[in-house]
């Protein structure tokens, strides 16, 4: 199969992992996408674009014609980790795995991936992302082989320190660190989360009308997985005249509609807002970043 990768996710895999690892990986996509098609019986339809930022994604049909889709993601990128995820919500509020080799490609349910909850008026799109997540936040499994909320931002908070004295970010990034300490001395759930949960990330489906997909699952509270959601079309929350009003609305309405406390909300959204943004100021996307600090700053 001849095909050119997604440009997103070219330049998602080398900011994220370097460009080294991810050229590395990407020389090689196309023989895995041979082996994988081949493996599962799969036909191809067609790729996926724009696609996501950590794995290739391609409509097929399976060897008795049912319509699936097969998402190829680099080992360093975890997809065991979503593997078991999916199988532990077992297609309750996300999208269903058919079939899944230990560690590699994934074989799953055909949903729509150009409708997502973007598709929908805001005040729409946040209601049908609310009543998504919220199915989402189980117990875990036994001996489950998540990464805790408090790991991973600890990970986060070493990259962030570097932008402690940026003219731009310093006072922010300053706020966001206190702010992870406090949160993390006292978390009160630990419960599995999605990861990276926005709106699009659910997509439309037969099954539900709903279904949220690309997990990056870990485990804790749920006033962290919340956060990311909060900023959803952040670029006309800025536009906006009364941007930081509606974003505080915002926080307050998903808090209560959740029964989420507002501070501890508000807090993540902080936390992710400025860790993003760091993230952007490191790839060179200082646009990105200034929006992203706009919004925090608002917090």
């Amino acid at each position: 199969m001849g095909f050119e990768p997604p440009q997103r996710l070219v330049r998602a895999l080398g900011e994220t992992y370097g460009d080294a690892i991810a050229a590395e990986w990407l020389g090689k996509l196309p023989e895995l996408t041979q082996e994988a098609l081949g493996q599962a019986f799969l036909t191809t339809e067609r790729v996926v674009a724009p696609g996501g930022r950590s794995s290739l994604v391609l409509l097929v049909r399976r060897s008795d014609d049912s319509p699936a889709a097969l998402k190829i993601a680099p080992a360093f990128a975890r997809p065991d980790l979503e593997r078991d995820a999916l199988v532990h919500w077992n297609g309750w509020g996300a999208v269903r795995l058919l079939e899944a080799g230990e560690g590699g490609p994934l074989v799953l349910e055909r949903l729509q991936p150009d409708v997502s909850l973007r598709s929908l008026p805001e005040a729409k799109a946040l209601l049908e992302a609310a009543g998504t997540v919220r199915k989402l936040w189980v117990e875990p499994p036994v001996d489950h082989g998540f990464e805790s909320v408090a790991a991973r931002t600890a990970r986060q908070a070493i990259a962030m320190a570097e932008y402690g004295a940026d003219a731009d970010a310093g006072a922010l990034t300053a706020a966001a660190l206190a702010t992870r300490e406090e949160l993390v001395a006292h978390s009160p759930e630990a419960l599995l989360l999605h990861g990276c949960f926005r709106q699009g990330k659910v997509l439309s489906g037969e099954r539900g009308p709903w279904l949220a997909v690309g997990p990056e699952p870990l485990v804790g509270e749920r006033a962290y997985d919340l956060a990311r959601l909060v900023r959803d079309r952040v670029e006309d929350l800025v536009a906006a005249s009364a941007g930081a009003s509606a974003a505080r609305r915002r926080i307050n309405k998903l808090a209560d509609s959740l029964e989420v406390d507002r501070e501890r909300l508000r807090g993540w959204t902080l936390f992710r807002a400025v860790e993003s943004a760091t993230r952007a100021l490191a790839a060179g996307r200082r646009q990105d970043a200034e929006l992203l600090l706009e919004f925090a700053g608002w917090l």
